[in-house]
């Protein structure tokens, strides 16, 4: 019997709880096993330098991350002060900012991943390695097409200015609806 569209709604409802949930909980377990003084927040930020590119803007990094610039900047003063990122005026524009990260902030990643040796051997003697693979892809799958998805509604919509602050554009209705949802009793 072919599936309703009812049906389809709630197992991908169903899966973006699940993800959310194992955010959550991993985000938990590895904050604990974080260096002293180093938050998820800011971990994220010297990861995506590991991961994207080895400079960004401010703003770029905001969008990211799908933070405020505000947010955003508040975490880059932390990371500054901690000499793990520089903030440097960029050359060609009197206003932008260029962020990079440092040795230190690399060096600060690398530990960040080995105290978190223990939780990973841990997880990995529970699944296989091929079943995380096939995950992993099958998830990667999923952030694309969600950052596609983003980029076109980011193109597609008008930007609304907050009265609160003017110039700043409005966030509000654009979070992410499965954050914090919980799957009802039974499933």
């Amino acid at each position: 019997m072919a599936k309703t569209n009812e049906d389809m709604g709630m197992e991908i409802f169903g899966l973006f709880t699940e993800v959310s949930i194992i955010a959550q909980l991993s985000i938990s377990l590895f904050e604990r096993h974080l260096p002293e003084g180093l938050t998820h927040s800011q971990f994220g930020v010297l990861n995506w330098f590991h991961r994207v590119d080895d400079e960004a803007t401010p703003g770029r990094l905001a969008a990211a991350f799908q933070v405020t610039p505000g947010a955003m900047t508040n975490t880059l003063k932390r990371l500054e002060a901690k000499a793990l990122i520089k903030v440097e005026p960029d050359a060609s524009s009197g206003r932008r900012k260029r962020v990079t990260i440092t040795p230190a902030g690399r060096d600060m990643r690398q530990q960040a991943i080995e105290s978190a040796a223990p939780l990973l051997a841990e997880f990995v003697k529970a699944f296989s390695a091929g079943a995380i693979a096939g995950q992993t892809r099958e998830l990667a799958k999923i952030r694309e097409y969600l950052d596609e998805y983003r980029y076109r509604e980011s193109i597609r919509l008008e930007p609304k200015t907050d009265k609160k602050s003017p110039g700043q554009v409005s966030r509000q209705g654009h979070s992410i609806f499965w954050r914090g949802m919980q799957l009802p009793q039974g499933t």
